[in-house]
C-alpha cells in the first residue's frame, strides 16, 4: 500500500536551488535511506515530508489519516517530568479507557449490591466495548513496551523516576528516539538517529527497525547500519533525486555501473557524431555524394545528444605521510588505572602493546573511558597508576573528536599556515583545496565552519603534521558518506601505526587489523575486524554456555555432555549449510560467466577474430576447472 508520494518537490532556498523536481513514493514496510553530500539537502527533504517545512512546488500525496513521527537532528527531549512518566503520556488514551474501565468497576459493583439488573447489563455491555478497545490497542502490553525500549535503548540500569532535566543532552536524544518508537507511526522518519547511541544500542535498533511494521525514512551516515536495515535508497546530488533498490552497498555498486554504462553509451555516440561530421564535411560539395551527406546532416540534426554523465561531485583528495619511520615497538601501557578527578578509578588493569603498522579499534561501551585512555597516551592526563612506554622514533599525531585544538577566533588559512610558518600562501591554500576549501572560504572563521568543515580542517592539520602514530578519537563524526571513504583509504594506504575510537562499524571493518574492547576491568585483544569480533564474542558466549556447573551428579554430566554435543553438531550443521549456499551461488556465478562467453562465440565478429575466440575459449577452460571443483566440493557437503 502506498503510504505518501512526492511528485516535481522544488525547493529553494532564497535565490539557491536546494531541490529540483523531486519524486519519491513510501510504501507500507518500506525501509528507505536518503543519502548524499552534507548541504545535498537531505534533512531539508525530511522536514518537507514530514510537514515542517514548506516547499516551492509540486505536491505531496497522502491519506488523510496517515500518522506521521519525526525525529530531527540531535533532539533532546526536554521535559520536566520522570522517564517513566515521560514514556507514559505516549499512552494517554489508553490510560483514560483503563480509568474508565475502573470506573465502571466500581459502577457495576455498587449496582450488583443494589440489585438493579437493567442498569448493570447496560453498564457490562459498555464495559465490553471498552475492554476489547482496550486490549486491541495494547492495552495489556503497554508497560512492557515502555520497559523493553528504554531498555534496548541504554536505560536498563537507570531508575525510571529520574527526572529527564537532570540527563544529559546524549541521554535526552535517546529519550526523545524511544518516545517516537512507541507511538509506533505509519511513517518514521529518522534524521541521523544513531548519534549518541553505543554498539550495543545500535544493534537494538537495527532489529527493531527491521522488524517495524510501518514504513522508516533514515538519513544516516552509518553505513553499517543502513546496510542492514534499509531496502531502497535515494541518493541527492546536484539538487536532483535518484532511486536505487537495495541496501547501501548495493546503492554503491549500481551507482558505480550505471556511471560506466551511461559514459560508455555517451562515448560510443561522440564516435558515431564524429564520423557522422566527417562523412558531411568530406562528401557535401561532391555532386555523386551531396545527398547522402545531406541525409547524414539531417539524421545528426535530429539525434538526440547525451550530454557526459556527471559522476560524482567533487571530493576531498589527501593522503597521510611519514617523515620516518617508528621501531618496530610502538607502544606498551603496562597496569594502567585511569580516571577523570584522579581521585576515582574508571577503568583499571589496562596492559597491551602496540607494533608498527597496527591499526587497532577501540570500542567499548559510552562512558568506560575510551576517550580518557587517548588523552592519557598523549599525556593530556595523568594515569592513577601504572605507565606508558614508547619505542623509538614515535611521532604522535592526535585528532580530537571535539576539535579542542583548533582556534575558533582565527581564519582557517591562518589555523594552518600559523602551524607551518615555513610554508608559503599557496602551498597552504592548495593543502586546503585538497579538503575542499576554496576561494574565499578560506578566509572563513574557525567558528563559522560547520561540524563537517571542521573535521576536515582537523584532518588537513593532522596530515601536514607527517606523524608515524595516528592516535583518533571518532574522526568519522561530522564527515559525510564520501569523505569517511577518502579518510578510509587514507588510512588503510598509511604506512604507519594507527590506534582509533569510533562507533562506525563500517569504518572499523575497512581499517581495523585488531580490536581492544575496553570495559571497567581492562582490555581484551580480537586480531581481526570488526565482524570478525562480532563472530568472536559470540562463539565465546556459546561456549560459556556449554560450561558444566562445578557440582552435578554423574547421569546430570552424561546429560550435559550430550546436550553440548548436540549444540555442536548443531554448529557445524549450521556452518554446513552456509557453505553450501556460498558454493550454490558461486556455482550459478561460473555457470552464467561460461554461458555468456559461449554466447559471444557465436557471434561472427568475434569467432571470426581468432585472438578474442582464443581468450574466450581459455577462459571457458579455467572456468570449467574451477566448476568442477566446486561440485565436487558442493557433491559431498550435500552427502554429508
Amino acid at each position: 500500500m502506498i503510504l505518501l508520494q512526492l511528485n516535481k518537490i522544488t525547493k529553494y532556498y532564497g535565490a539557491d536551488l536546494i531541490l529540483s523536481n523531486i519524486k519519491l513514493e513510501i510504501q507500507t514496510g518500506d525501509k528507505i535511506a536518503v543519502v548524499g553530500r552534507n548541504g545535498a539537502g537531505k534533512s531539508t527533504l525530511l522536514k518537507i515530508i514530514a510537514g515542517e517545512m514548506s516547499f516551492d512546488s509540486g505536491e505531496i500525496v497522502k491519506p488523510k489519516d496517515l500518522t506521521i513521527g519525526y525525529l530531527a537532528q540531535n533532539t533532546g527531549l526536554e521535559s520536566t517530568k520522570s522517564i517513566w512518566d515521560e514514556m507514559l503520556t505516549v499512552f494517554e488514551e489508553l490510560r483514560n479507557i483503563e480509568t474508565e474501565l475502573r470506573n465502571i468497576e466500581q459502577k457495576m459493583a455498587a449496582i450488583s449490591s443494589a440489585g438493579d439488573s437493567h442498569a448493570l447489563q447496560s453498564l457490562m455491555k459498555e464495559y465490553d466495548s471498552l475492554q476489547h478497545l482496550y486490549k486491541e490497542n495494547g492495552g495489556y502490553q503497554y508497560e512492557a513496551d515502555i520497559r523493553s525500549v528504554l531498555h534496548g535503548l541504554g536505560f536498563a540500569d537507570y531508575d525510571y523516576s529520574t527526572k529527564i532535566s537532570v540527563l544529559s543532552g546524549g541521554q535526552k536524544t535517546r529519550l526523545a528516539l524511544g518516545k517516537l518508537l512507541l507511538k509506533k507511526p505509519d511513517l518514521l522518519i529518522l534524521d541521523e538517529p544513531t548519534n549518541h547511541l553505543d554498539m550495543e544500542t545500535l544493534n537494538w535498533l537495527e532489529q527493531y527497525l527491521q522488524h517495524y511494521n510501518g514504513a522508516v525514512l533514515i538519513v544516516s551516515h552509518d553505513r553499517y547500519f543502513l546496510d542492514r536495515v534499509v531496502n531502497t535508497v535515494y541518493e541527492i546530488s546536484r539538487t536532483v533525486c535518484t532511486k536505487y533498490v537495495g541496501n547501501y552497498s548495493a546503492y554503491l555498486k549500481q551507482k558505480a555501473e550505471a556511471y560506466e554504462r551511461e559514459l560508455k553509451q555517451f562515448e560510443k555516440q561522440q564516435e558515431e557524431i564524429a564520423r557522422m561530421k566527417d562523412f558531411i564535411q568530406r562528401n557535401l560539395a561532391r555532386a555523386s555524394t551531396t545527398k547522402r551527406a545531406q541525409s547524414r546532416r539531417k539524421m545528426l540534426e535530429k539525434m538526440e545528444i547525451l550530454d557526459r554523465p556527471a559522476g560524482d561531485e567533487k571530493s576531498a583528495s589527501f593522503s597521510f605521510e611519514i617523515e620516518k619511520q617508528s621501531g618496530n615497538d610502538v607502544l606498551k601501557a603496562i597496569d594502567l588505572s585511569l580516571s577523570y578527578d584522579q581521585k576515582t578509578p574508571i577503568v583499571k588493569n589496562i596492559n597491551f602493546s602496540i607494533n608498527r603498522k597496527d591499526s587497532i579499534a577501540l570500542i567499548g561501551p559510552n562512558g568506560v573511558g575510551k576517550s580518557t585512555l587517548l588523552k592519557t597516551i598523549i599525556n593530556r592526563l595523568k594515569p592513577l597508576s601504572g605507565k606508558i612506554q614508547f619505542g623509538s622514533n614515535v611521532q604522535i599525531g592526535y585528532y580530537d573528536q571535539e576539535q579542542a585544538d583548533l582556534s575558533s577566533s582565527k581564519r582557517v588559512l591562518d589555523e594552518l599556515w600559523d602551524d607551518y610558518p615555513e610554508k608559503t600562501e599557496k602551498e597552504i591554500r592548495t593543502v586546503l583545496g585538497n579538503f575542499l576549501f576554496s576561494g574565499d572560504e578560506v578566509l572563513k572563521t574557525v567558528s563559522s565552519l560547520s561540524g563537517g568543515e571542521k573535521a576536515r580542517l582537523a584532518l588537513a592539520k593532522l596530515m601536514l603534521k607527517k606523524a608515524n602514530f595516528l592516535i583518533m578519537d571518532e574522526p568519522t563524526n561530522h564527515l559525510d558518506l564520501d569523505s569517511k571513504e577518502v579518510l578510509e583509504n587514507a588510512l588503510i594506504n598509511f604506512p604507519g601505526t594507527i590506534l582509533f575510537v569510533s562507533h562506525d562499524r563500517y569504518f572499523i571493518n575497512k581499517i581495523a587489523t585488531k580490536i581492544f574492547e575496553l570495559s571497567t576491568e581492562g582490555i581484551a585483544e580480537y586480531i581481526g575486524d570488526y565482524d570478525y569480533y562480532i563472530a568472536k564474542k559470540a562463539e565465546m558466549i556459546e561456549l560459556e554456555q556449554l560450561k558444566e556447573p562445578t557440582i552435578e551428579t554423574k547421569e546430570q554430566k552424561q546429560g550435559k555432555l550430550s546436550y553440548e554435543q548436540e549444540k555442536i553438531l548443531k554448529k557445524k550443521e549450521r556452518q554446513r549449510q552456509r557453505r553450501i549456499e556460498e558454493l550454490e551461488n558461486k556455482i550459478a556465478e561460473i555457470e552464467e560467466a561460461i554461458a555468456e562467453n559461449n554466447e559471444m562465440l557465436c557471434d561472427p565478429n568475434i569467432y571470426q577474430d581468432h585472438e578474442k575466440a582464443q581468450k574466450l575459449h581459455d577462459q571457458n577452460v579455467m572456468l570449467t576447472e574451477q566448476l568442477d571443483q566446486l561440485m565436487e566440493e558442493w557433491e559431498s557437503l550435500l552427502s554429508e
